[in-house]
């Protein structure tokens, strides 16, 4: 961990400027793509969307069958896989330049999945269904082989550490990337003469930093899961002081995103990490140096114990995966590869957002205004000017986005914008004034009016917390006369419906079918191909 520190402290010392030559504030950077000349470089938005959702019964359980044979191999099908449990399937679009493809995508995914299931449905919202004994939640199994076996063991491993529960929470992962022009373009700019390589990773790095300052913005916007069934709870410690709806539910009045909170995706091993987002060498070093720091509780569990494995290793991190993080610098790494030494070879390729809670009020779980505004967004991100970051700044932004997801909604909530209080519509309308001019800028390049229109429409909801995703819900809830359970279904089932009706538009079925059954023989060619035993796999593995 000294090691994370020291690197990130020494980096944010002697390198504030990353390599530029000039600064630019976000104005500047409008006035510059605003040129002719450099307008173009503003499309060829690259995106993809990896939605999570969880399979239950007609009666709003979780359903207990296992990968369905049809939907092809959980291990190999590039569109089709599991994420924690056999339940919990994970929907995978290819990269795309265009939003309507990518939500065509998903919704030809989904129908083919849909007709594949036996009779199960798809569960619309983060916060899991009725799970009335964790040993219901199956873990995910992905074959005989060493890496298919790898894989269950993690997950094995997350089980004894966290419970099987917390796995079982859905989300949107949102992949974005500019086009290799626009990097070009804003390199020219600046005035940096590096690798272009370095230059993107730098920038990427620079929008990452930028998200965890205003990040909050996301759960606030999107944050979807305010309450939960009382399921999730058994067996569990918390601090929350929940209020019980009339049909049952559990809320929290001004919360919009349980998911993100204490309750979901954290662990508190990892609060000591301080992985260091500044530049790739930090990151890489940081993350590398996390994934060897042993725990004294993990190992409490053991890692082999009567022959049967219990988890990967007892450090903090099993693999690089655990890390939660509300964003990820990204490269696709090659077969064998670790995520960190993709990056350290190649640089940062895209981003990965991981803080979107599931959209139940849409059937792909995001919706098209939505990746319009998130287009915005990280281009904000990207411009605004993003000076390296210590570890007690990084404490602060997060200190802001753990207020939003618990108490985004409550009136005067405060926020702390380096070291200056500001309540959320205040800080949101600052932040929107810049939205604004850059939606206008992606409008003209575009040939559009729909990015204008989707910024409009979610800085409507600084001054009315109403109008938020989680306020209508809890406004559902409290007054339409139907639990979490009876809501979730009565969407769920109309998804169904509206999923039968769909007609295939990217993908046919006869592909889907043919790319499921290509998979089923790619993992048997890699069940065939090992040559070592599992005990040496993972010996392997961990010694590279």
């Amino acid at each position: 961990m000294f090691i994370a520190i020291l690197w990130c402290t020494t980096r944010f010392a002697s390198d504030a400027s990353f390599g530029a030559k000039l600064t630019l504030s976000t104005s500047d950077f409008i006035a510059e793509f605003s040129k002719p000349s450099n307008l173009s470089a503003l499309t060829g938005i690259n995106r993809g969307i990896e939605r999570e959702t969880l399979r239950i019964k007609a009666n709003g359980h979780l359903s207990e069958q296992g990968h369905n044979q049809a939907l092809g191999s959980a291990l190999t099908n590039p569109l089709i896989t599991t994420d924690y449990s056999e339940s919990l399937l994970e929907f995978i679009t290819p990269v795309s330049e265009s939003i309507d493809e990518s939500i065509a995508q998903l919704k030809d995914i989904q129908k083919f999945t849909l007709d594949n299931v036996n009779g199960d449905l798809f569960w619309p919202m983060s916060m899991p269904c009725i799970v009335e004994h964790e040993d219901d939640i199956k873990i995910a199994r992905y074959g005989s082989s060493n890496i298919g076996t790898m894989k269950s063991v993690y997950r094995q491993g997350l089980k004894n550490r966290y419970g099987s529960m917390m796995q079982v929470i859905a989300g949107i992962h949102f992949n974005f990337s500019f086009s290799e022009k626009f990097h070009q373009t804003a390199q020219s700019l600046l005035g940096d003469n590096r690798p272009l390589q370095d230059f993107i990773s730098d920038r990427y790095f620079a929008l990452i930093r930028n998200y965890k300052r205003f990040g909050w913005l996301i759960p606030y916007l999107f944050g979807s899961s305010p309450a939960l069934c009382p399921t999730f709870l058994q067996s569990r410690q918390h601090n929350f002081d929940f209020k019980k709806a009339p049909s049952g539910c559990l809320y929290l009045e001004h919360a919009t995103s349980l998911r993100m909170s204490d309750l979901g995706y954290t662990n508190s091993e990892q609060s000591t990490l301080n992985i260091c987002y500044n530049d790739v060498d930090s990151y890489v070093a940081s993350v590398q140096n996390a994934i060897n720091l042993p725990s004294e509780k993990f190992a409490s569990i053991g890692v082999k114990e009567n022959g049967q494995y219990q988890q990967l290793n007892s450090n903090i991190l099993q693999i690089e995966n655990e890390l939660y993080a509300p964003i990820r610098p990204k490269r696709v790494a090659k077969s064998g590869q670790k995520p960190s030494e993709a990056l350290a070879h190649g640089g940062v390729q895209y981003v990965e957002v991981r803080a979107m809670d599931v959209n139940p009020y849409i059937s792909t779980g995001i919706s098209r205004e939505q990746m319009y505004f998130m287009d915005v967004l990280l281009t904000f991100f990207y411009f605004h000017e993003s000076a390296a970051m210590t570890p007690e700044e990084f404490k602060l932004a997060s200190e802001n986005t753990d207020k939003v997801v618990i108490q985004g909604r409550a009136p005067g909530l405060n926020l702390n914008d380096q070291g200056v209080e500001k309540t959320i519509p205040v800080w949101g309308q600052e932040i929107f004034s810049e939205l604004t001019a850059i939606a206008k800028l992606l409008d003209q390049a575009y040939q559009t009016d729909q990015y204008s229109i989707a910024v409009a429409r979610e800085q409507e909801k600084l001054s009315n917390p109403e109008l938020t995703p989680s306020g209508r819900i809890l406004n559902d809830l409290l007054t339409g006369g139907r639990g979490i359970i009876g809501w979730s279904l009565q969407h769920a089932k109309r998804y169904q419906e509206e999923l039968n009706q769909w007609q295939y538009q990217v993908f046919d079925q006869a592909y889907l079918q043919k790319l499921a059954s290509e998979s089923l023989a790619e993992q048997a060619a890699i069940e065939a191909s090992d040559q070592v035993d599992f005990d040496q796999f993972l010996a392997d593995y961990f010694a590279k």
